[in-house]
């Protein structure tokens, strides 16, 4: 007699809970079949994904891989949620930065988002890039103060643009106890960018000003984007800011705040991408370790951390940069279930200049879609209770609790800046980033995967330019190797009318070559340089001819391994003798005659394509 289960459903009551090792001895033979000969544990191993932090994907997750105790959503450590309604009532903020420098275009620019479904604004004010302070009140003419909360991003000119705004708020009607939004101080920020030493007088100033007078605005922004923004890692993110966090709390309880005032006065703003389950864990870590550091501040019940999530710029691409809309997507659903409280979309032509309308309003629909037919805010923490992503989210936190100590024994965030203790940290995890950009092991789609040459750029205004101060953070993009690439063979194309070519050699049937002809064709796009595939397939004796017919100045070999020991030494000798500067071999290094440098899945792409433009005199 089948016993039912409590719930009524049998499904798969009746067949024996399989075992972990059961599992492993299926993986075992599939790796079998794919030349690798492993047991056990190691082939779950071989599975596994190693990621920045020393942390490791593993292909499977169960209930043995145990986390601490989410807790519910709005209490300690508030991993499930800063609130207890997280954002289903009305799904997330979605506030949009604006940093035009034209008070009448800005203003129009905020009116038709704030018509069409955005609830929050993300001003830049003054320092040449963004709208003059002077300029503020036609920028929010008809705009609803009491309604839009108004964030700012004044650096510089902090005290000038808070006294701006406070100053429209009394002109305007709007009580003190109706302002929503936040002044932007990050002095901490700022010097990360500007490498310049900082001053925190004014947040501190601004910071006791709104506890007293104006309760819904926040005068400090922690904002995590520069450590990001300079190729640091998830960890270095969190225990950037958690540093920063830590200095302005002692700065303002200083002052005479309660360490509950202080971080009411504080909001966290990290970065989006378009890894969901790694901005999932993030913001989900973020909310724990800020909940542990307020408890250990000794404050009774302010460790929910107020975050705003922005879409990533790093991950923007100047190529094919429709797929951005992608990105933005993936980057802004991993927010909203990660549980950020404010999230801004990038306009998809963010790296090429001012966006324009269209762009904005993809932007502002992107939240629109998630929140009004995906559903994505109804309900809390989403991904809570996955093993995956609780196990992520406690070895990221750990990781950067790890990093967090570290700076605080170097004299705390200030110091550590000085020293250049962050910077170095952040470039070491950039430069090993950077190795897997060049090998496409982290791959850009549209940039160092599938490119496409004739694609026709995307021409935008050019943005307020913002010089990297000597000193400060870098800023870094993950197409930045390949955009150079690219922009020699436009500048090669301009002077001569075409592209630099590379003439595939392919031997034998198209079964035979076609998997490495594509993989050929696909690597030298990356880098600008046209492939020519024709004739389809050709030998010793036709080889130099259709090379002289192709105009190229290399040839790439594609073919099977049987094939290339039969013909690779022949064909390169009539390649060499038809004038060729190089002859590569799509597959991996061996001993074939003529053969001058190879190209294979984990080959240094970047440098590959940058010796062969130079090969080629592209300047």
């Amino acid at each position: 007699m089948t016993v039912q289960p409590a719930d009524g459903l049998s499904l798969a009551a009746e067949f024996p809970d399989p075992a972990h090792e059961q599992w492993q001895s299926l993986v075992e033979g599939v790796l079998r079949k794919s030349g690798k000969d492993v047991a056990g544990s190691a082939a779950e191993e071989a599975l596994s994904t190693k990621v920045e932090d020393g942390l490791i994907t593993r292909p499977l997750y169960t209930s043995r891989d145990d986390a601490p105790d989410a807790g519910y959503p709005g209490f300690a450590p508030f991993t499930r949620g800063s609130t207890a309604g997280g954002n289903t009532a009305g799904g997330w903020d979605v506030r949009q930065r604006h940093s035009l420098t034209d008070p009448a275009r800005l203003g129009d620019a905020v009116l038709a988002d704030l018509e069409n479904g955005v609830t929050s604004l993300w001003l830049t004010v003054g320092g040449g890039t963004g709208v003059p302070v002077s300029g503020l009140a036609r920028a929010l003419d008809g705009v609803y103060l009491d309604l839009a909360p108004v964030v700012l991003e004044a650096g510089d000119e902090l005290d000038a643009a808070a006294t701006e705004l406070l100053r429209l708020y009394a002109e305007r009607g709007v009580s003190p106890a109706a302002a929503r939004g936040g002044l932007g101080a990050d002095p901490l920020g700022e010097a990360a960018r500007s490498g310049g030493a900082p001053d925190l007088t004014a947040a501190v100033h601004w910071a006791l000003r709104c506890t007293q007078e104006y309760p819904g605005l926040r005068a400090l922004t922690v904002d995590a984007l520069p450590y990001h923004e300079a190729g640091g890692s998830a960890a270095q993110e969190l225990g950037s800011s958690l540093a920063t966090g830590v200095a302005y709390l002692r700065a303002l309880t200083a002052a005479g705040l309660s360490v509950e005032a202080a971080c009411a006065q504080v909001e966290f703003r990290y970065a989006a991408t378009a890894d969901q389950f790694l901005t999932i864990a993030k913001l989900r870590a973020a909310r724990r370790l800020w909940a542990r550091v307020a408890q250990v501040c000794g404050a009774s019940g302010a460790g929910a951390q107020r975050q705003h999530a922005v879409t990533s710029s790093v991950m923007m691409t100047r190529r094919d940069p429709w797929v951005n809309m992608l990105r933005t997507t993936l980057a802004c659903l991993g927010a909203g279930v990660g549980g950020a409280g404010s999230v801004t979309v990038l306009p998809f032509d963010h790296a090429l200049g001012l966006p324009d309308a269209f762009a904005r309003r993809i932007a502002r629909n992107t939240s629109t879609i998630l929140l009004e037919e995906s559903h994505l805010a109804r309900v809390i923490d989403p991904a809570g209770g996955s093993w995956y992503v609780e196990r992520l989210t406690s070895e990221l936190a750990d990781a950067a609790w790890s990093f967090f100590q570290e700076i605080e024994r170097a004299g705390g965030q200030a110091a550590a800046l000085g020293s250049g203790l962050v910077g170095e940290r952040l470039a070491a995890t950039w430069a090993a980033r950077s190795k897997d950009l060049a090998r496409r092991k982290e791959p850009v789609t549209g940039v160092s995967e599938f490119p496409n040459l004739a694609e026709q750029p995307v021409e935008r205004a050019a943005a307020p330019a913002v010089d990297e101060a000597p000193g400060g953070l870098p800023v870094v993009r993950r197409d930045e190797a390949f955009e150079a690439l690219r922009a020699r063979s436009d500048a090669h194309l301009a002077a001569t009318g075409r592209r630099p070519r590379a003439f595939l050699a392919a031997l034998g049937p198209a079964s035979a070559h076609t998997a490495r002809a594509a993989f050929a064709s696909n690597l030298f796009q990356a880098g600008g340089i046209e492939p020519v595939h024709d004739p389809v397939s050709v030998d010793a004796s036709t080889a130099a001819a259709a090379f002289t017919a192709s105009g190229s100045a290399m040839a790439v070999l594609c073919s099977s391994d049987a094939l290339y020991t039969d013909q690779a030494g022949a064909v390169s000798a009539a390649l060499h003798a038809a004038g060729a500067q190089q002859v590569f071999l799509a597959g991996r290094p061996g001993e074939y005659a003529g053969v001058d440098a190879y190209v294979f899945a984990g080959c240094d792409v970047v440098a590959v394509l940058s010796s062969v433009l130079d090969r080629m005199g592209v300047a």
